[in-house]
């Protein structure tokens, strides 16, 4: 259950070595969130930031988890919630995939959409039960704004995005009244490892800045977080453009 500062006490990151996963556990835990797991492929990388998350006071553990892998998820995901109520899951994990590459091989595309929309689908709707059964909590679901439109740039990955966001509302329409919340994300560029090497969009945002976002969404009961703000309206009026002179924007 949320404490009385209205932070979760436990929270589950379904890709554990996320930037914006981490910086939004980091700040759950300043506000009294004490129990964390992280979900991810087994590393290095993934034990290293349950070790940092550990540092500032909070109770962590890994867990194996493989987006991919969506015949396992209601074990391991159901696992752990069989341990005790979580009262926040964070869906963090995806992928960008190469667009060039995408289109010349079909397989790397079918390995994003797998990766962000069918996986995630999958952990989605276990955590969404298991939520549900608890009586209590709040599934919180990193989309993009590149799956507002698709983009000549990315519409590989912008239709991944497409697919997860439209699922994430209808899945809190599904869940309203069942005391579990359903809040969509929808940063645009956000400088990270992630992005390393490609070329930034304007209103470009950070991991820190997407995170603060998610904090306050969570505090108002917010049902979709644009990060920054602003993207809100630049996409509603994107959304409108003809199709022909959208070819010719600068957009990525």
């Amino acid at each position: 259950m949320k404490d009385a500062f209205g932070a979760p006490q436990s929270l589950l990151v379904l890709g554990g070595t996320s930037e914006i996963g981490l910086a939004t556990a980091r700040r759950l835990i300043a506000r009294r969130t004490r129990t964390v797991r992280l979900a991810g492929r087994p590393s290095p990388a993934l034990e290293r930031a349950a070790a940092e998350l550990r540092e500032l006071g909070a109770d962590v553990r890994t867990v194996a988890f493989d987006a991919l892998d969506s015949a396992s998820h209601e074990e391991v995901l159901g696992k752990l919630f069989t341990e005790g109520d979580i009262d926040m899951v964070l869906l963090a994990f995806g992928v960008l995939g190469d667009q060039a590459r995408d289109e010349e091989e079909p397989l790397s595309a079918v390995r994003v959409a797998q990766t962000n929309y069918t996986g995630a689908v999958s952990a989605g709707l276990v955590c969404a039960g298991a939520l549900q059964a608890q009586g209590h909590g709040s599934l919180v679901v990193l989309s993009s704004v590149a799956g507002e439109r698709a983009r000549r740039a990315d519409f590989i990955y912008g239709s991944s995005k497409a697919g997860l966001d439209a699922f994430a509302q209808g899945l809190g329409d599904a869940l309203h009244g069942t005391g579990v919340h359903v809040m969509v994300v929808r940063p645009g560029f956000v400088r990270s490892r992630m992005t390393a090497g490609r070329e930034e969009a304007p209103l470009a945002t950070t991991p820190a800045a997407v995170a603060d976002a998610i904090v306050a969404g969570l505090r108002r009961g917010a049902e979709t977080v644009w990060v920054p703000g602003a993207l809100r309206v630049v996409m509603s009026a994107l959304r409108h453009v003809p199709r022909p002179l959208f070819r010719r924007l600068p957009v990525r």
